[in-house]
């Protein structure tokens, strides 16, 4: 018999925190002993419980590439950050691709990974067993699929074929699976939630937050045009398009910001309260990357390169929505930075290489810690979808098509300055391919989507070669070493690793 993990029942508890209904009634309750895989789920309240556990991984701090933001740190949008000896060996060596095989953090990923599709697999496998409400049942199923789809998508990017777990009940050791055969359970799994799931607009109020056909539908959009297959890619973020549940926040920073909370353009975000701890409803993603020193926001990691401040076209207002430069003025709180992160960092022959600077995209307002854990966490918004749409619709043939997309995405950026940011017009296959890979930089910079975008088009090497990318080696994570020498030589390890 094996036992439930205190943390998955904790996190049911938790999830229900953020607005979903039930919670009170569930915290009140007295302990009613240990759960049990064969005693749990076996109620029509466990398996809103159990679902809402498969929820919570999305908010703890290790789902997060292992807690630190790499992806942004990898790729050439951002640097290490804080000051200079903090993480200097558990997270710098993502900076310049020196980690090794039991670099800190890939362990942490990879385990938060397996725990998720383990609370997903509860649900998928036990809900069916339980007298309760059909169509809340099927919805249950529906939206720990699109979960598990998503885990495994991080999953199969990150290290290509790993062990595919789909029962409560795997062999002990389980070898890898193929990528495509990954690849095939994600797609099942979305293409699943996207038939079954409600519109966003069919949730009641208390539900705002939970899988939608439109979420499933945008992350088999990203799925397709990660595998290159443009037609599906097209059907997908079309299919979101049309269903009229969407749109653009007025104003960029609101996006991602708390003014956007739940708004038009958040197709799926992660909830979070801004109290300390993830037990207490936070979210320790903005922390890990909130302003250092003064005003005390968090630890200051993933600062945005010189690269990509100079990338910016003039006057666009999405650098400021990007980066917080020291003396900005942010909700009233004057920006000073750390005392120990030196202002401006330089090369021995005087040119400038880094400056002290910070994500804006993960602030919220305060002046201490504790709220800067009340970042919802966008995993997927509108403005992704529509440069999604116009990737694929150039990439078919559909040039003119691709432009409309495109240009609305510039027209939100612009916000109402016709001296800034023109429409795009060029319809050459080619150059408009680079210029809508471009506007993703500059749209979804430090979201965590460059370094996989620099993969999927294959422009790592010409890119990150200078930071230390290595073709053949780099486009995937080594399997952590713990996992193989606890698999007893099922589990294989990546091509030069």
């Amino acid at each position: 018999m094996r036992t439930i993990t205190k943390v998955i029942l904790m996190g049911s508890a938790l999830f229900l925190m953020t607005g979903l209904p039930g919670c009170k009634k569930f915290l009140d309750k007295p302990p009613q002993g240990e759960m049990t895989q064969d005693n749990f789920p076996t109620t029509a309240s466990d398996a809103l419980l159990a679902t809402n556990a498969a929820y919570f991984t999305l908010r703890e701090w290790e789902y997060n590439s292992g807690g630190y933001p790499i992806l942004d740190i990898m790729s050439d949008d951002a640097a290490k950050g804080s000051n200079p000896p903090d993480g200097a060996s558990n997270v710098g060596p993502y900076d310049n691709f020196t980690m090794t095989t039991s670099q800190d953090g890939l362990s942490n990923w990879w385990n938060k990974l397996y725990i998720g599709v383990k609370r997903c697999n509860v649900v998928i496998e036990k809900v069916p067993l339980i007298t309760m409400d059909a169509a809340l049942q099927t919805r249950y199923i529906a939206e720990t699929r699109f979960i598990r789809g998503i885990l495994y998508f991080d999953f199969v990017r990150a290290w290509g074929g790993v062990p595919l777990v789909t029962t409560l009940e795997p062999p002990l050791h389980l070898p890898r699976a193929s990528a495509e055969e990954i690849y095939n359970q994600i797609i099942s799994d979305l293409t699943y939630a996207a038939e079954t799931l409600p519109e966003r607009g069919e949730y009641e109020p208390n539900d705002k937050g939970r899988a939608t056909k439109g979420a499933a539908n945008a992350f088999l959009a990203r799925v397709y045009l990660f595998k290159n297959d443009f037609v599906n890619a097209e059907k997908y973020a079309m299919a979101v398009i049309n269903s009229g549940q969407y749109g653009l926040e007025p104003v960029f920073i609101d996006a991602n910001g708390i003014n956007g909370v739940n708004g038009p353009e958040a197709i799926f975000e992660v909830g979070a309260l801004p109290y300390e701890g993830t037990e207490s409803g936070g979210n320790q993603y903005a922390n890990t990357q909130g302003v250092r020193g003064t005003p005390n926001r968090g630890w200051g990691f993933n600062r945005p390169t010189i690269d990509l401040r100079n990338s910016f076209e003039p006057g666009d207002p999405r650098y400021k929505g990007t980066v917080i430069d020291l003396g900005d003025t942010l909700d009233g709180v004057v920006i000073l930075g750390d005392a120990q992160t030196p202002d401006v960092t330089k090369d021995s022959s005087g040119t400038i290489i880094e400056v002290e600077c910070y994500n804006r995209k993960v602030w919220t307002p305060g002046d201490n810690t504790a709220t800067q854990y009340g970042h919802n966490r966008r995993l997927m918004r509108y403005a992704d979808v529509l440069l999604m749409a116009a990737e694929a619709l150039n990439e078919n043939g559909k040039a003119t098509e691709a432009l409309v997309y495109l240009n609305m995405v510039r027209a939100r950026a612009r916000q109402g300055n016709p001296a800034i940011l023109p429409d795009i017009t060029v319809t050459g296959q080619t150059e408009l391919r680079d210029i809508i890979f471009t506007e993703r930089r500059h749209e979804l910079a430090m979201e965590g989507w460059r370094f996989w975008d620099l993969i999927r088009t294959s422009r790592a090497g010409a890119i990150m070669g200078p930071l230390g990318f290595i073709v053949g080696k780099n486009e995937l994570l080594p399997i952590p070493q713990g996992e193989i020498d606890i698999s007893e030589g099922t589990l294989t390890q990546n091509p030069n690793w």
